[in-house]
C-alpha cells in the first residue's frame, strides 16, 4: 500500500472516490508534469460521468497526494500541469 493511501483525508473519501484516485495514481505512477495532464483530466472526466464531483478540498488533497516525494522541479511542474488543466476546464463551462 503507497503512502498516500494511509492519509487520513484519503480514507474520508467515499469508496468511489477512492477507487477513482487509486485508478488515477496507478495510471500516473512515475509520470510528472505534462504527462499528468491526460490522466488528471481521464479522473475528472471518468468522475462526472458518474456524476461525482470532486470538492475544492478534495482536489487539492488529491494533488496534495500526486506530489508526495516528488522533487521540488516536479513540484513545480505539476503545479503548472494542474494550473493548465484548471485553465481549460473553465474554459469547458463557459
Amino acid at each position: 500500500m503507497e503512502d498516500w493511501m494511509k492519509h487520513p483525508e484519503f480514507s474520508n473519501l467515499s469508496p468511489i472516490k477512492q477507487e477513482l484516485l487509486l485508478q488515477a495514481y496507478q495510471k500516473t505512477r512515475g509520470k510528472t508534469g505534462k504527462n499528468l495532464a491526460p490522466a488528471l483530466m481521464g479522473l475528472i472526466v471518468n468522475a462526472n460521468k458518474q456524476g461525482i464531483r470532486f470538492s475544492q478540498k478534495e482536489f487539492t488533497l488529491i494533488m496534495d497526494l500526486f506530489k508526495e516525494g516528488k522533487s521540488p522541479e516536479e513540484i513545480a511542474s505539476i503545479d503548472q500541469t494542474i494550473s493548465a488543466v484548471s485553465t481549460l476546464l473553465l474554459r469547458k463551462k463557459k
